[in-house]
């Protein structure tokens, strides 16, 4: 029969089982950016290395995450997007294996780096599901893709500190690699290639001014709290980036095949949907970032709960949770009001989260139900910013577009980790023979995080409206249907 073969050409049993695999790619992406969390406190000891050697554990896949998410994104475009993916799989699986045989720092590092560049899988992800589903299937699909990278941080740090209580803490990289391997082999059985390609030739240069632009930017906002914000050395990162951005702008612009078409990034729907997400990347990671720490505080502190690593993780379970179930109520909500009106909510939903814990930072369930509410805006933020960009961008540019849209997230989860550093090493007091943060430190966090939700909030307002330009749709749903169908067409 005609209908049992997708337009892909794979049996529909496999065609149904494509979502579930990317997202199932996506959630092991994500898991790998928090993996390490629990483990830093012990790598000096376990490692010989020193506190600031152990710390590059989490920089170096910030840093290889945000220059290989929109490279590959853009290469997956122009040479096939699942070939892409299984390299970027292969690399995971290789970082892990690298993480799991060694006690040596510098290959630690280097594991650690392999696996952040991997982080291109989920917009990868978004893209195929754009050029494979049909119509009406694309919103909900990109929905849970986009939350993987929420769902899996989530996830990922309760594991690890559950694995760190009861086992080596190599087996964690064991694990990784083996769910990295699953993950190539679930992909070359089920998920198709995309016929859509853009055209033109890899712009090297641009990738290269693109790479030196963010390494220096990031290692000053990663480094900047150790080295001194106003030392030569941050001020130098951040001038070097800074002409390198321009210069490489001045080229991108003149070049006919750019690494980043900044003509269609200067459009308002996309420059604002990146704004956005920069700004939600931020909010969101600060619920990540203080809540295991803080439920860890001893109670010589007044506001501490003294629980342990495997309880601090746990805390964050239940917004991972929240996560998949609220990604397909996104997409209805994307469907109905389009992902302009969902963004909205999903801003308004994080900073009522902060509110509340703000007010209810003494007692562990409250503590818990506040970031459920802020992971539970996360998902429905994340569900909805591909929405927009799909919307804004040429049908050949997608993996690019929302590969661009992943980094912003990161330079907004990198800037909140230099804030939250700040903030928590500035106001501290003496509790129990030990300096700890004291707990306005906190609820500055709490309230910076909330202004960061709502400065998204005043960015999606200033978005192209949702409202459709025919008759007979809602919201988002007529550009994305008609994106797709000419993606297909194009094929």
């Amino acid at each position: 029969m005609p209908s049992a073969i997708p337009a892909s050409g794979r049996p529909r049993a496999h065609a149904r089982l494509v979502v579930p695999v990317l997202a199932f790619c996506g959630m092991v992406v994500a898991v790998m950016q928090t993996l390490v969390v629990p483990l830093l406190p012990h790598v000096p000891a376990l490692t010989g290395a020193s506190p600031g050697a152990a710390g590059w554990l989490v920089t170096i896949t910030l840093l290889t995450g945000a220059v290989f998410t929109p490279v590959l994104g853009r290469v997956g475009d122009m040479y096939g997007k699942r070939r892409v993916l299984l390299a970027s799989l292969g690399v995971l699986t290789l970082g892990s294996v690298l993480c799991a045989v060694s006690s040596d720092i510098g290959v630690l590092i280097t594991g650690r780096a392999l696996q952040g560049a991997a982080l291109a899988v989920i917009p990868l992800g978004i893209s195929i599901i754009r050029d494979e589903l049909p119509p009406e299937r694309v919103l909900p699909s990109i929905a849970l893709m986009s939350s993987t990278l929420g769902i899996g941080a989530a996830i990922g740090l309760p594991v690890a500190a559950v694995v760190m209580e009861n086992s080596d803490w190599h087996t964690m990289f064991w694990a990784s690699a083996a769910l990295g391997l699953t993950d190539l082999l679930l992909v070359l059985w089920i998920v198709p290639e995309s016929p859509v390609r853009s055209r033109g030739r890899f712009d090297l240069l641009g990738t290269l001014g693109l790479a030196g632009c963010l390494v220096g930017l990031l290692l000053a906002i990663t480094q900047g709290a150790d080295w001194g914000w106003t030392s030569a050395r941050t001020l130098g990162l951040l001038g070097t980036s800074a002409a390198v951005g321009l210069l490489w702008g001045r080229y991108e612009l003149r070049t006919r095949s750019p690494m980043v078409d900044l003509r269609v990034s200067a459009r308002p729907a996309v420059l604002l949907t990146n704004v956005a997400a920069l700004l939600i990347g931020f909010a969101f990671y600060a619920n990540s970032l203080v809540t295991g720490q803080m439920v860890q505080e001893p109670t010589s502190t007044g506001y501490g709960l003294g629980t342990s690593i495997v309880v601090s993780g746990l805390c964050l379970l239940p917004g991972g949770l929240a996560m998949v179930a609220l990604s397909p109520v996104s997409a209805r909500i994307s469907a109905a009001y389009g992902p302009r009106t969902a963004l909205a909510l999903a801003a308004v939903v994080m900073a009522v989260g902060y509110v509340v814990r703000f007010y209810t930072s003494h007692s562990l369930w409250m503590i818990v139900a506040g970031a459920t509410v802020v992971s539970s805006g996360t998902a429905i933020a994340y569900s909805a910013l591909p929405a927009l960009v799909m919307r804004a961008v040429p049908v050949g540019e997608t993996a690019a577009a929302n590969g661009l849209n992943t980094l912003m997230r990161s330079v907004g989860q990198a800037c909140c980790s230099a804030v939250v550093a700040a903030v928590l090493a500035h106001l501290t007091f003496r509790a129990g023979g030990r300096t700890a943060p004291t707990l306005h430190a906190y609820l500055l966090i709490f309230l910076i995080a909330a202004g960061a939700a709502l400065a998204a909030l005043a960015a999606t307002l200033f978005l192209p409206s949702d409202r459709p330009r025919g008759r007979g749709a809602k919201g988002g749903t007529v550009t994305v249907t008609a994106s797709v169908t000419a993606a297909r067409e194009s094929a």
